[in-house]
């Protein structure tokens, strides 16, 4: 393998790659990470963010330009068309914009402008695009309901979405699409999906500063660390139809859902878990077992991630079924599903302990950022070399 330069970066993927999610121009899994040869994203600066959905990524890079691939089959592609891409394509109609956040989910995608103007393009069939009807759009389409707000953040979960409004205290979460769950958090009887925004409940008094989207499950994050979720349990017991707020006594930074589990980070670099009976997604053998730790009580229970033991964590990401973690000194480790290779560990086996990635004949350690995410079945990991200190 080439040595890296100073800022150089490396985009990897693996795991499930049957609509060209992985970006290799190949329509088939990898076991292992696949170092991508991507010059149409190398040469459009620096990327800021990617956002992994269903079956296809949308990135963002620092230049406020944003391209897409994989499957594209609802229009969530943003293209014009309703057909999957192998390979990062510009989302051309947005090009006399500058994008600054950018949210996948199963089969819709959306983007925020440096403006605060949302866009939102793929299927709608769940009013999840926000624009007052059931349709699907192949190109994305300005959500005209906050034409006069600031958006901030946008959450796309399976077949709902989440905004986020800057500066607008009381009235500052709105959420769209279905509420079967209550992951709108929307009082609103004999309605199972709403099409316009709706203020969902319980952040009256509430500052928020991030959410998060992924299955039926909803959170969020308040400026003083606190968690609230809401929608499917992850507990087993009845769904949250508006916000809840974690008893604990922990301060989190960082949430990533899946869709039976989530992850939580805390300011001292600890994760924890929320659910996750399923493949394994929890660290600990025992906890398995889908009959186990179904508590008849509506609490849901933190629980600490084993194996981790006197590391700390600064990223974390959660596909379907599968967690991804980054260690302070640059590993990415993971577990749960590996039916599709999307744990990166060369074979297709479940894990219930966190495992370290290896990248080549390499585990990436010394001075090097990375950033991991996770679609429903892949994972991409963006590798950038920094200089070693006093270099």
């Amino acid at each position: 393998m080439e040595e890296m330069k100073t800022g150089e970066e490396e985009v990897w993927s693996w795991g499930a790659g049957t609509e060209g999610q992985l970006g290799t121009g190949r329509t088939e899994d990898e076991h292992s990470p696949q170092l991508l040869h991507l010059p149409c994203l190398s040469s459009a600066a620096p990327l800021s963010m990617l956002a992994c959905g269903g079956a296809h990524v949308v990135a963002l890079t620092s230049g406020g330009r944003v391209l897409t691939w994989g499957r594209g089959t609802s229009g969530q592609l943003g293209h014009g068309e309703t057909l999957n891409c192998l390979h990062p394509n510009s989302v051309s109609s947005l090009d006399r914009f500058f994008i600054t956040f950018v949210s996948a989910g199963w089969n819709h995608s959306a983007f925020i402008s440096d403006g605060g103007c949302l866009f939102t393009c793929g299927d709608g069939s769940f009013g999840q695009l926000g624009h007052g009807d059931y349709r699907s759009y192949c190109s994305p389409v300005k959500v005209s309901y906050f034409v006069n707000k600031h958006v901030d953040q946008i959450a796309c979960g399976m077949r709902h979405s989440l905004v986020l409004l800057k500066d607008c205290p009381g009235n500052q979460v709105y959420g769209f699409g279905s509420r079967k769950r209550g992951q709108l958090g929307i009082f609103k009887d004999m309605m199972k999906s709403i099409s316009i925004p709706q203020v969902t409940c319980g952040f009256h008094d509430v500052d928020v500063v991030s959410i998060y989207a992924n299955g039926d499950h909803s959170a969020a994050l308040s400026a003083d660390g606190h968690l609230y979720t809401w929608g499917r349990s992850f507990s087993g017991t009845s769904d949250y139809m508006y916000p809840q707020c974690s008893p604990s006594s922990l301060r989190f930074t960082k949430v990533a859902p899946g869709w039976n589990h989530a992850l939580v980070l805390t300011g001292d670099g600890e994760v924890f878990m929320l659910g996750g009976n399923h493949h394994g997604v929890l660290s600990d053998p025992q906890k398995v077992n889908p009959q186990k730790h179904l508590s008849d009580s509506c609490e849901t229970v933190l629980e600490k991630i084993s194996g981790l033991d006197g590391l700390k964590v600064v990223q974390i990401a959660a596909g379907a079924e599968h967690s991804a973690i980054v260690t302070e000194n640059g590993v990415i480790k993971t577990w749960g599903w590996g039916e599709h290779g999307q744990l990166g560990l060369g074979n297709t086996s479940d894990q219930t302990y966190p495992q370290p990635v290896r990248f080549g004949h390499e585990v990436l350690t010394k001075h090097t950022a990375i950033k991991v995410y996770c679609g429903s079945g892949f994972t991409y990991a963006v590798r950038t070399l920094c200089a070693p200190p006093h270099a």
